[in-house]
């Protein structure tokens, strides 16, 4: 039998390469042409894949990719990236994706247990840090926001603003009033200014100590109240603050244990000047009479 060879010109060789290149190009399209509720199954597969085999790496890439669809997530991402978070030593993006994780799931879920015990244990290693760092020892491997003391001109400006007759008594009603504007809400698709917010707080001063009252505002209307005090003299005057967009919250943590210390809407704008009108007032606390 007699073979014949023909020989491709170059016009059907780029035509040729075209094609294969077309179909590539069509069955990488079709492999991400999964609808969003199934690519999120897909992600969360893998994921949970990936955190059992603890190859977190790979589990915190499958979770920053879920983290910007849109679909509606099972309360098991909420899980998995706490675990992923506690991992990587983000103490307080953890356990705010854990307790996420719980309130949807309630007693009935899966990782409940589970989740309660890391809670316990981020709670615990929380307080280590703190009692580390205000002894000097180590470094803080959470994100500190450096608040910085404003000058006389600022504290001048809000005395006039709020007629005040002391800087004092300007940073705690400055303080209040940004309290007041950025409490944490329920629902946060619509802000009623004649509705005031789930949670909000209110500082008054006693003596060396800042009295902290939290209103929280109940499904019924009922209003449940706590307070708690605040001594100033050897804290840190830096609070610090930061904001999960996962739960939709910010918070300022307790500069003597790095516990929650108030619960605000996600703005971070406004905490980060919450922070420092709070480190401002405790600062001029620790001067004592010279600071009022």
């Amino acid at each position: 039998m007699l073979l014949i060879r023909k020989r491709r010109t170059p016009v059907a060789r780029s035509w040729l390469a075209g094609l294969v290149l077309s179909s590539a190009l069509i069955g990488a399209g079709q492999a991400q042409a999964l609808e969003p509720e199934h690519e999120i199954r897909r992600l969360m597969l893998a994921t949970e894949e990936a955190v059992n085999a603890e190859r977190w790496s790979e589990a915190g890439e499958y979770l920053n990719r879920l983290q910007t669809m849109k679909g509606e997530k099972p309360a098991e991402y909420l899980y998995y990236r706490g675990r992923a978070m506690l991992q990587a030593k983000h103490f307080n993006e953890a356990r705010s994706a854990l307790e996420g994780y719980v309130s949807r799931v309630g007693a009935d879920g899966a990782h409940y247990q589970q989740s309660l015990t890391l809670i316990t244990d981020i709670e615990k290693q929380s307080k280590a840090n703190a009692r580390a760092l205000v002894e000097g020892k180590v470094n803080s491997r959470e994100p500190v926001a450096v608040i910085e003391p404003a000058g006389g001109e600022n504290l001048n400006t809000l005395r006039k603003l709020y007629l005040a007759k002391t800087d004092r008594e300007a940073l705690t009603i400055h303080l209040n009033a940004l309290l007041d504007a950025n409490g944490w809400r329920k629902d946060k698709a619509v802000v009623r200014l004649d509705r005031p917010a789930d949670i909000q707080y209110r500082v008054t001063i006693n003596g060396s100590e800042l009295t902290i009252q939290q209103v929280h505002r109940e499904i019924d209307g009922t209003l449940v109240r706590k307070t708690n005090s605040l001594p100033v003299y050897g804290v840190n005057p830096q609070p610090r603050w930061d904001c999960q967009a996962v739960v939709g919250a910010c918070w300022i943590y307790d500069p003597r244990d790095g516990s929650r210390l108030f619960q605000l809407a996600p703005n971070q704008a406004k905490v980060s000047e919450i922070a420092q009108t709070l480190g401002r007032l405790i600062r001029n606390l620790q001067q004592g009479s010279s600071g009022a």
